[in-house]
């Protein structure tokens, strides 16, 4: 696992002059403890403009510890590292933190962190929906894109037994259906946007089922909420202040990911206009989330959907 220290990844030009900025107070150590003077450690995904937020962090933290930004794969890995205290915080998909809690897991999710990022995209021979009937479709399975997907022919009345469904991860996306394994895919950004550069139309929106544009939160563990609140209240308010800057500053949001991650800056700006960065947990929210568990439920990804008082803790954004 490779850590990346938000002052040595950031790629933005405010960089030099944030050293020695960082978490005031408390931290988190490897043993799961606090300490005076520490580091703060952050998961997020390599390379998705919609999981950036920690590399903004720094910016708004008090006098104090390093955030150190840990560099994923995938959301379930990220909530497995937050489970097993490898990281204290972590963005990731409501569904891998819905699966967690289901499965007895003391995680929260204390603020969300940005919707959609997602789109349906195909090749010129698949015009609609009911085109996908023996395509083969990629998604990536125990996602929220998958729930769309599923959802989104649902309601169009297309069988989804009838569509061959491959499951790829999200890097693989773009370079399977440009390799001609795959003739659409649904799937988080880049892929989409590298895609829609490369020839190819969105077939449908995604965001049109009772789940909305649901996607990220902010995770960490109920032990860490109730041994060191202080801490998660810095981090919380650091998160929103970040996103808040990152909607007055998209120039400064793209920039940053061509120059951290090596991306092309065409991709990233298409991408960005397909993602809402977000904080609060709203009432609309709430009811969305429930329609995702229920999804997850009916799907047999989890045995029993918990309420949202058991996945969610809006006590730091109150």
């Amino acid at each position: 696992m490779k850590r990346q220290s938000v002052l040595k990844g950031i790629g933005l030009t405010a960089a030099a002059a944030m050293v020695g900025i960082g978490l005031a107070g408390c931290a988190i150590d490897s043993q799961g403890g606090s300490t005076e003077e520490g580091t703060v450690t952050i998961g997020t995904l390599r390379g998705q403009p919609h999981l950036y937020q920690p590399y903004f962090y720094d910016q708004f933290a008090p006098d104090g510890t390093e955030i150190d930004i840990v560099l994923f794969d995938s959301s379930p890995d990220i909530k497995n590292a937050i489970v097993s205290g490898s990281i204290d915080f972590g963005i990731a998909g409501i569904p891998s933190a819905v699966s967690g809690i289901s499965q007895g897991e003391e995680i929260k999710v204390v603020a969300s962190a940005a919707d959609g990022g997602s789109n349906l995209v195909g090749g010129e021979e698949i015009e609609t929906l009911d085109d996908l009937v023996g395509a083969n479709v990629g998604y990536p399975q125990g996602s929220s894109q998958e729930i769309l997907l599923r959802l989104t022919l649902a309601e169009a009345g297309v069988d989804i037994d009838e569509v061959n469904l491959i499951n790829l991860p999200f890097s693989d996306m773009a370079t399977a259906f440009e390799g001609g394994s795959i003739d659409a895919f649904l799937s988080a950004e880049l892929g989409p946007s590298t895609a829609l550069q490369n020839g190819a139309h969105i077939i449908a929106s995604p965001y049109e089922t009772e789940v909305g544009r649901v996607n990220l939160g902010l995770i960490t563990t109920t032990e860490l909420i109730e041994s060191d609140p202080e801490l998660v209240q810095s981090v919380v308010d650091m998160h929103t202040e970040s996103i808040d800057y990152m909607l007055e500053n998209t120039e400064e949001w793209s920039d940053g990911l061509v120059e951290t991650f090596g991306l092309e800056k065409d991709i990233v700006d298409t991408a960005i206009e397909n993602i809402w960065l977000r904080y609060d947990i709203s009432d609309e929210y709430l009811t969305q989330v429930d329609a995702l568990t229920a999804q997850m439920e009916l799907l047999t990804t989890i045995e029993e959907a918990p309420s949202t008082d058991d996945i969610f803790d809006t006590q730091f954004l109150e």
